[in-house]
């Protein structure tokens, strides 16, 4: 049996549309901001995919400490809109569905639809993580884009 639910955050950052899906649409640079994460591999595009990632997260479950390893998709990609999918053993799914917004003064929105799907012995713990490090991944993405539109430093 699998229980599912869903969570959402939005972000604004200064910086283009292009750099903010940049960004978010390649998992490589997703590193640095998800705590979790500790190694992202990009890996021949799977059927369906543009891109494709074998990811490996450090996880904590009271006393223990373990490593997981996934593999996402981007399943689309665009400076307005972004879909992937991450699928890890047993029977769990996320499914990201980002959409990005130019506002006025140069600010772009970023509005993120995560939803998890996996066993119900499991969807708890899944879900709390999950939720837990997208919305630290949230708090670091702003600055990271903001930086990314920065001009480079005086030589």
């Amino acid at each position: 049996m699998l229980s599912s639910d869903t969570f959402s955050y939005t972000v604004q950052a200064r910086c283009s549309l292009a750099e903010a899906a940049a960004m978010l649409s390649d998992l490589t640079r997703q590193g640095e901001l998800h705590p979790l994460i500790v190694q992202v591999r990009q890996v021949p595009p799977r059927p369906g995919a543009q891109a494709s990632y074998t990811i490996n997260d450090r996880l904590v479950a009271g006393p223990l400490r373990f490593r997981t390893t996934y593999h996402a998709d981007v399943l689309s990609s665009s400076d307005d809109e972004i879909i992937m999918v991450a699928r890890q053993w047993p029977a769990t799914t996320v499914h990201n569905h980002t959409r990005l917004r130019a506002e006025p003064d140069g600010l772009v929105r970023i509005d993120v639809e995560i939803t998890l799907t996996a066993p119900t012995p499991l969807f708890r713990y899944a879900f709390r993580q999950a939720r837990a490090a997208h919305l630290a991944l949230a708090a670091r993405l702003g600055p990271a884009l903001n930086r990314t539109g920065d001009p480079p430093p005086p030589a």
